[in-house]
């Protein structure tokens, strides 16, 4: 078995434009526009699965661990939301560029530069985000299995990824890369791409039950992400520790 999940190739894709992760008509212009949705299931998910009355502070006393953090764009919202955050990248740049942000909006969030396997943390989390991350992974399972062990029991873990069909082939890549150029060429490759009846079964190894399993479409003519019925391209899982 593999001993890193760090994909060196993917990791020096991402530090080469972390510089641009806050700029919302930059490189992460996609990432920006998917984040409303992002935020929107999290917190529905969060608030249904824990019973939380606050909604001042919903996610108040929840421990967030946020995987594949990039800039913090994801881990930023959920600090703001009142939860305690950490915030972990295989790439030292994001991390930085994370770190930066947060002391500039005064936010408490801890962050370091390692991946799930080399984590140490001497509490266990509630909340796992693993949001656009399994694409871009060496070793799926050995991923997944070094997130649970850092889940509490009855935790709940998020994935979002690109499923593997020629629907996705076509509008994650050849359309977004090469044709609107919303992302640089190489973002994504398909082969990594992962359907989520494999997601749901390595999960279950792992002891992960499946409680959701949402689509997630882009409107061209709104210009904004909605959760769907179909999941041909992009979905969202939601899982619990056993």
């Amino acid at each position: 078995m593999k001993t890193s999940t760090i994909n060196k190739k993917e990791i020096d894709k991402f530090t080469k434009i972390a510089e641009e992760w806050w700029d919302p008509n930059g490189k992460f212009k996609p990432l920006h526009n998917f984040n409303p949705i992002r935020i929107s299931y999290i917190k529905k998910n969060l608030i249904k699965s824990f019973k939380i009355n606050n909604t001042t502070n919903p996610l108040k006393k929840l421990r967030i661990l946020d995987i594949g953090c990039g800039g913090g764009l994801l881990s930023e919202p959920m600090c703001r939301l009142g939860a305690e955050v950490v915030g972990i990248d295989a790439s030292s740049k994001n991390i930085s560029v994370a770190k930066l942000h947060a002391k500039k909006n005064n936010l408490k969030i801890k962050y370091f530069n390692t991946s799930p396997e080399h984590f140490k943390s001497p509490n266990k989390f509630d909340v796992i985000l693993n949001m656009e991350i399994i694409e871009h992974v060496e070793n799926v399972n050995y991923f997944l299995m070094s997130c649970a062990k850092l889940l509490k029991k009855d935790g709940i873990m998020f994935i979002a990824t690109l499923n593997k069909t020629l629907k996705s082939y076509i509008f994650a890549i050849v359309g977004a890369e090469y044709i609107l150029r919303w992302l640089p060429i190489g973002t994504h490759e398909w082969e990594k791409f992962v359907k989520p009846e494999d997601l749901i079964k390595i999960s279950e190894k792992n002891n992960l039950k499946l409680e959701s399993l949402d689509g997630v479409k882009f409107n061209l003519i709104s210009n904004q992400w909605n959760l769907s019925s179909d999941k041909s391209i992009n979905y969202i899982a939601r899982f619990r520790k056993n």
